[in-house]
């Protein structure tokens, strides 16, 4: 079995991990660590996981976890990865992170959006871990930097599109909408019900830091420069994540052409999931899950393209796809411990 360990376990995203590797059949759950619940037992803090996982949380140690664990997932806040992480590995473990830390190709890119940075060095090694596009080289990876939630619902969509021509890199429009556990567990204003229930409402217009993410990847995909209009909204919905995105086809491009493009380009990849014309995605058909569920329309009058994603911003917008990269690097099925049957209501 290999022993696993997760930094930051009491988070939205972490505690999504330690739901996910509880019941994996190739690994063993060997460390939770957690700064303000250190000394209490995860079932203490998450009820739902009586009887299921007992671990007792801690505060992290560099020596514990090169001594506890084989591969060690980061599900702490931005800043703080880039300074665990580069011992961990000079100790021979693999880390996948759930930070912006690692994501960003262009390290002047990340420390304009949120920090200097301290680890410049690993930065050429790390791989980004959108499982269907990078997978081969995920698979010989020692470091992930996991992509954000937004990004895999932007990405998932666009690229093949962008990859076979069918779409003008220029005008592309990304209009997104996040159930509240986006926003993390500490207390925020916010996030409190009375501010959320009932609302519906944008935020970070212009200045989130998921978009040059996107417009990072985006650029390197269609080799060419790209910057999206992105606007991401707050809805009350726990979790989930809606999608819609407005592209230009190319001259001459019809339906068939996309839904080809996208259906070869995702034939063996079993987490997207291609929606007939009459249905498109819904986030209550993803929720608890790792699927990305692609739907589109081509607006011919209009000439626009609407593509609409939806995923569990907590599975495959973090934890589901952290898990799915671990089986890739480890040389597992990527669906190991992955397959959860949708809810039907």
């Amino acid at each position: 079995m290999i022993r696993v360990g997760i930094v930051g376990a009491t988070g939205y995203a972490g505690a999504e991990l330690v739901r996910l590797l509880a019941g994996h059949p190739a690994v063993e759950l060997t460390l939770l660590t957690s700064r303000q619940y250190a000394g209490k037992r995860f079932d203490a803090v998450f009820p739902s996981m009586a009887g299921v996982v007992d671990l007792v949380c801690r505060d992290y140690s560099l020596d514990v976890a090169c001594g506890q664990t084989d591969i060690i997932f980061m599900a702490l806040p931005h800043q703080l990865p880039m300074s665990f992480i580069p011992p961990l590995l000079d100790n021979g473990k693999r880390v996948i992170d759930l930070s912006a830390d690692f994501r960003f190709r262009n390290v002047a890119v990340y420390e304009q959006y949120y920090q200097p940075h301290q680890a410049k060095h690993l930065i050429d090694e790390s791989v980004y871990g959108l499982s269907e596009i990078y997978g081969e080289r995920i698979k010989n990876a020692r470091l992930i930097g996991n992509p954000g939630c937004y990004p895999t619902s932007v990405l998932l969509p666009l690229i093949p599109l962008l990859k076979n021509g069918l779409i003008t890199p220029n005008a592309i429009i990304a209009d997104s909408k996040s159930g509240v556990s986006g926003a993390g567990r500490s207390l925020s204003l916010t996030a409190h019900y009375c501010e959320v229930q009932e609302s519906f409402k944008a935020y970070k217009v212009g200045q989130h830091r998921h978009n040059p993410e996107m417009d990072e990847v985006l650029s390197i995909e269609a080799q060419t420069p790209i910057t999206i209009t992105f606007v991401p909204h707050l809805v009350p919905l726990s979790r989930g994540m809606l999608t819609t995105l407005y592209a230009t086809p190319e001259k001459s491009v019809n339906s068939d052409d996309i839904r080809n493009c996208l259906a070869s380009f995702y034939a063996r990849r079993h987490f997207v999931r291609l929606c007939p014309d009459n249905k498109p995605p819904d986030t209550r058909n993803v929720r608890g899950t790792n699927f990305c569920d692609i739907g589109f329309k081509l607006d011919v009058p209009r000439n626009r393209l609407i593509l609409i994603s939806a995923i569990d911003n907590l599975v495959k917008g973090a934890a589901g796809q952290a898990v799915q990269n671990m089986n890739l690097m480890l040389g597992l099925d990527e669906t190991t411990g992955l397959r959860q049957i949708p809810y039907p209501v």
